[in-house]
């Protein structure tokens, strides 16, 4: 088998009209989005005003990442000290990270085989525990069944965010991720759908949510400098109310975001392609099982999972080893020490320890893989040739 050469953390490099455009801020000297002269709109405050209106949202905050917009999120809906915080037990530590920041207790959720939140169990728990909040994270860019999930959070009265690092662009039945609670949260550090290094967008259609969190990001009293904020009046409380807890984006930042964010959907389309190609060429991988995806969802490939349910950990350390030598570089969610990006529940000791047996069994034979940009479409067809190969020796195993 031969060997691929390519490179699974590359990006694509930013274009002219973005380094034009970089180039400009940095020529002005004014970074920091408040300096602004006379009534001009500075860079932040476009991209807040641009992001708002692809979203489809009244209301946009730009800030320093997406755990940070998750936890001002939180503390902007009113989160105490010490709450618990409803989120799903397959994500990433920014995830109950944002949830400890704020100062909650992450209450973990049972996933499916579908790698999305277990309603059944989000609606047990919801009841037990009589949480207040669900911090929704849409993992890998995969959208639970968000009509059924919309009644269980009217019908116990949660205070639904969602976590979009995954899924900016995705819908479920025409509607965006991000759109069906309080707020969507989005990221836009490097390997997500739009590239800052670090970044972060807070969506919401709530008036006196996002003065909140406005202030929170550390708008000091500039918030009327905003691209797409509430109007002034909403802000005459909160503004003596809420700390300033600085996390804002700058405007080399945002400058560089909105050429990308003009052809967002034409990347879209492009991951998908990738995404078909691995898919179609992992279809007939015996026993290696690709996530059902509904009608109703329209996603973002940017990066493809799949199972091999019943392996066991030397097997699938010895399949990630095979596939690495070859090139192929996967994550294996199985492993409770964490690598890289990657951890699961067992090794964020800062969370109280949760069984979550249906959760474990799925992650024990879960394996992950970025698509970036820079692939060919042949070059999906030979890492997913490569896969394929490397996970014979299984499922010989296993028909067997």
């Amino acid at each position: 088998m031969q060997p691929f050469t390519g490179s699974f953390t590359q990006q694509e490099a930013l274009d002219d009209e973005a380094i034009l455009a970089a180039t400009e801020v940095l020529r002005s000297g004014r970074l920091h989005r408040y300096n602004t002269v006379a009534d001009e709109l500075s860079q932040a405050s476009q991209l807040e005003q641009a992001f708002a209106a692809y979203q489809g949202s009244r209301y946009c905050l730009a800030c320093a990442s997406g755990g940070y917009a998750m936890a001002i999120a939180l503390r902007a809906a009113g989160l105490q000290q010490g709450e618990a915080v409803l989120t799903n037990g397959f994500t990433l530590a920014p995830v109950p990270g944002a949830i400890t920041a704020a100062g909650g207790k992450p209450l973990l959720v049972e996933i499916t085989e579908d790698m999305v939140i277990d309603l059944a169990d989000l609606e047990r728990k919801a009841l037990e525990s009589q949480a207040r909040f669900l911090l929704l994270s849409n993992m890998r860019g995969h959208l639970a069944d968000m009509d059924h999930l919309s009644e269980i959070v009217r019908k116990h009265g949660l205070i639904l965010i969602e976590d979009c690092a995954h899924t900016m662009g995705a819908a479920w039945n025409g509607i965006k991720s991000g759109n069906f609670g309080l707020a969507g949260c989005f990221s836009t550090q490097t390997y997500k759908h739009l590239n800052s290094g670090e970044g972060g967008l807070l969506t919401s259609d709530d008036p006196e949510f996002m003065a909140r969190a406005i202030i929170l990001s550390g708008s000091y009293m500039l918030y009327e400098r905003h691209g797409a904020a509430p109007p002034p009046q909403v802000f005459e409380q909160v503004r003596l109310e809420t700390p300033n807890m600085s996390g804002r984006m700058d405007n080399l930042r945002a400058a560089i975001l909105l050429p990308q964010l003009a052809r967002l959907d034409e990347s879209i389309e492009r991951w998908n392609q990738r995404y078909r190609e691995v898919e179609q060429g992992l279809a007939g991988v015996y026993g290696l099982l690709l996530r059902h995806r509904p009608d109703q969802e329209s996603f973002v490939g940017s990066s493809i999972q799949f199972r091999l349910p019943g392996i066991d950990a030397a097997a699938a350390r010895t399949f990630v080893a095979d596939a690495k030598a070859l090139g192929v570089e996967l994550k294996w969610f199985g492993n409770d020490d964490p690598v890289g990006f990657t951890s699961n529940h067992h090794s964020w000791r800062y969370v109280e320890a949760q069984p979550l047996p249906g959760t474990d069994r799925v992650l024990a034979g879960l394996f992950d893989m970025r698509l970036p940009l820079t692939f060919s479409l042949e070059d999906c067809r030979h890492v997913a040739a490569i896969i394929a190969h490397c996970a014979a020796p299984w499922a010989m195993a296993q028909a067997s």
